[in-house]
């Protein structure tokens, strides 16, 4: 076995998982119904495969901006250079520096969050179905709670929300029809054992065609008449549909995407969203709304399995004052989504003549991604390679770093949307190699 170790020559490893390596290949080796018969390279191939299993850098050519297997939204240089340097010592995550006592965790990001939206307090969990969760668990456990059948979602990791709000101790209340649902349908259920209305954005799919739902305003002012709050998961986490921090009007692809800010203005008792989708910051699950129902989650036992660390808090806090000072199309995510088709394609067009590869510089489109507005496009120029995709597809896979592209009809596509200019000559290389391998 120290034989065996030795010959493999890993240094980039912690040496008790080489050793488990090296007694897993000998194990297999003499297992007589195996067909391997060399533990050095069965090892050897382990050994690689448990190197791609370490989270490494990827560059994203797929032309997902938000790409949820691979981290979703890129933080700003600034955030994380500040989450590093508070994740890399000590910091005043609870602590109040005024009287040396115990702090609030979160409060300077929370004021940031109520600045933002204009809403009266807010709350920082782990992800939006933890935040989810934590409401439904707070303010509806033992009670029913009426959703539209349109919005009982299910999106990736086989999340479902039914299966959900069951944990939470909720009782849902389905109403409506799949593409019809409409305010009388919630008036028809609503009654003494009804905690709250829920309405949800079905962020990853669209209904289209003889369809109707419920606006947030009609919610709203029945939530008033039966005095039980509307709580509305808006997911993706569009801070404001006027988009003040992109010159001009807001992009034709964002249309019918809900903003944060306008269901705070339309009177919604508890909004909650995502910190690592359009909002462009870390994996974080955002609540804003009502101070006293706000006080009701922050009080309950499951907010403390929920919360965040100090790096995660420095990053949003950085996300956010970008948007406080009016420097959000600053943030990697709507830098992407705003550069300019004619300069994607002039980058395109060299890359192609830097590689000396087969290929053509076509009209297609990016998407954003992450159950982030479903349906809608990004123009984008898009590089068609010419030959079969799986195997320049698997080579771009195994570059250092990885590549990833994406496959259609055959053909391997490249889209530089979602790929910062200063990776353009090692695509370059890259593809070149895969081409030829």
């Amino acid at each position: 076995m120290d034989a065996l170790v030795r010959r493999l020559a890993v240094d980039d490893l912690p040496r008790a998982m080489v050793v488990e390596v090296a007694r897993a290949a000998v194990a297999e080796v003499r297992d007589v119904a195996s067909e391997a018969t060399d533990a050095e390279a069965v090892a050897g191939q382990a050994i690689r495969a448990l190197r791609k299993s370490r989270l490494i850098d990827v560059v994203n050519a797929s032309g997902v901006l938000l790409h949820t297997n691979m981290g979703r939204a890129p933080l700003h240089p600034d955030a994380a250079a500040a989450a590093a340097r508070v994740g890399t010592g000590y910091s005043n995550l609870e602590l109040d520096l005024a009287t040396g006592r115990r702090g609030g965790r979160g409060s300077y990001v929370e004021r940031l969050l109520r600045a933002a939206t204009g809403a009266q307090a807010a709350l920082v969990v782990n992800n939006n179905a933890g935040a989810l969760l934590l409401a439904l668990a707070a303010l509806a456990s033992g009670r029913s709670v009426p959703v539209s059948r349109g919005e009982l979602i299910e999106i990736g990791g086989s999340y479902r929300l039914p299966e959900l709000m069951t944990a939470s101790g909720c009782r849902l209340v389905e109403v409506g029809t799949t593409n019809r649902t409409r305010i009388n349908d919630y008036r028809q259920v609503v009654g003494d054992d009804t905690a709250a209305l829920l309405k949800v954005h079905p962020s990853n799919y669209r209904l289209s065609g003889f369809t109707e739902e419920a606006p947030l305003h009609e919610l709203v002012a029945l939530g008033e008449q039966a005095q039980v709050p509307v709580i509305f998961d808006a997911g993706s986490g569009l801070l404001d549909a006027d988009v003040p921090w992109l010159s001009g009007p807001p992009p034709s692809w964002l249309a019918g995407e809900p903003g944060i800010r306008q269901a705070v203005e339309a009177g919604v008792d508890l909004t909650m969203f995502s910190g690592d989708k359009l909002l462009g910051g870390p994996q974080a699950g955002l609540l804003v709304g009502r101070a006293d129902l706000i006080g009701r989650l922050r009080r309950h036992p499951m907010a403390r399995a929920l919360r965040v660390d100090a790096a995660t808090l420095k990053a949003l806090e950085i996300t956010l004052e970008m948007y406080g000072d009016g420097r959000a199309a600053e943030l990697p995510f709507w830098r992407m989504a705003g550069a300019g088709y004619e300069d994607l394609e002039a980058r395109a067009t060299r890359l192609v003549a830097r590689a000396e590869i087969e290929a053509q510089v076509v009209r297609g489109a990016s998407v954003v991604g992450a159950g982030s507005v479903p349906g809608a496009e990004v123009p984008s120029p898009l590089i068609v390679v010419a030959g079969s995709a799986d195997p320049i597809f698997l080579a771009l896979l195994s570059a250092d770093p990885p590549v990833l592209a994406r496959r259609f009809e055959g053909r391997l596509v490249v889209d530089l949307r979602a790929v910062p200019d200063s990776r353009d000559e090692y695509l370059a290389s890259a593809l070149a190699e895969a081409c030829r391998s």
